[in-house]
């Protein structure tokens, strides 16, 4: 019976990234009117699934056998608890890191139910989580600069179309680290506790992702894709591959770094290189306060849960 409560849980997660994290892949395409949100569903499917079939198994790994020692009571309290603070979230149009949630709740859990915590892996992770929004906002910035130096050897018409083919190009590859990196985060503890092997396990979260999609996450995509500042082609092309290459080079590091901060420090980067004015840096501060509460939250709770049930 536990284990069927634990894949319940491990699919209600893969639902609210889903929920979460189409705006990480599609929100800037969406919000420069080169998709239709149909269209973006359809992608994300397909190289999210890619994705966590091919390079997957790194992140599982680090979460699902390095963190944390596992029970069937941490997982079902973890995951559950992981996937209601991601939803929430997500319906108050507000972007989140699922796995700054799913490892705070990972955490706190083991901790309240007297299960070992590999400390060393947790500095690994946090410190993944420092460096990997600003390698994004470096990134991002190269690659503006670059751009805007070789596309003027064009005319606009052609600039357009290898910007909109370039955009497609990066939005496909967060798609596919979101399967690599969130889905991986996300499916790791239960493939490691060995309830299901990593094919079942990519295979039920890719879907679950999917319907989680369709369901709640355009509300995030206008935060992620129009709020933060004003996005024209270029600028959402350097900061979405800017960020999907940093999200790649820690996935392949077995690291579970958010891409949704790294996403904002894409974005926040080229908005920054074009003035700091155009940066609305109020929700720009409450996103940058989420990394801290995010965490926390999922910590505490799991922590006091634990201990009382």
């Amino acid at each position: 019976m536990i284990e069927f409560a634990i894949i319940a849980a491990c699919i209600l997660i893969a639902f609210s990234i889903g929920s979460n994290d189409t705006s990480n892949a599609f929100g800037i395409s969406i919000g420069c009117g080169l998709l239709k949100f149909r269209t973006a569903l359809i992608l994300l499917l397909v190289f999210v699934l890619i994705g966590v079939s091919l390079q997957g198994h790194a992140v599982m790994r680090t979460v699902g056998k390095e963190l944390v020692g596992l029970s069937g009571k941490s997982l079902t309290l973890s995951l559950t608890m992981s996937a209601v603070i991601i939803i929430l979230s997500n319906w108050r149009k507000f972007p989140l890191s699922s796995h700054q949630v799913i490892i705070g709740s990972l955490t706190g859990s083991a901790l309240a139910l007297g299960l070992p915590v590999n400390y060393y892996t947790l500095l690994k992770i946090v410190l993944s989580w420092i460096t990997s929004p600003f390698s994004s906002f470096f990134l991002s910035i190269a690659i503006y600069k670059i751009l805007e130096k070789t596309l003027v050897r064009y005319s606009v018409f052609v600039a357009e179309r290898i910007l909109s083919i370039l955009l497609l190009i990066s939005a496909i590859l967060i798609a596919y680290n979101t399967g690599a990196n969130e889905l991986a985060t996300a499916v790791g503890s239960v493939v490691y506790y060995g309830i299901l092997d990593p094919t079942q396990a990519g295979v039920i979260g890719t879907f679950s992702l999917f319907f989680g999609a369709l369901a709640l996450s355009h509300r995030v995509v206008e935060t992620v894709g129009k709020g933060i500042t004003a996005l024209d082609i270029i600028s959402g092309f350097s900061a979405q591959f800017g960020a999907g290459l940093s999200v790649w080079i820690f996935t392949t590091l077995g690291m579970p770094v958010s891409t949704t901060y790294c996403i904002i420090g894409g974005i926040f980067g080229v908005g920054f290189l074009k003035g700091i004015g155009t940066v609305k840096l109020g929700l720009l501060g409450r996103i940058a306060l989420s990394w801290v509460t995010a965490p926390a939250l999922s910590f505490i709770t799991c922590f006091a849960l634990g201990k009382v049930i």
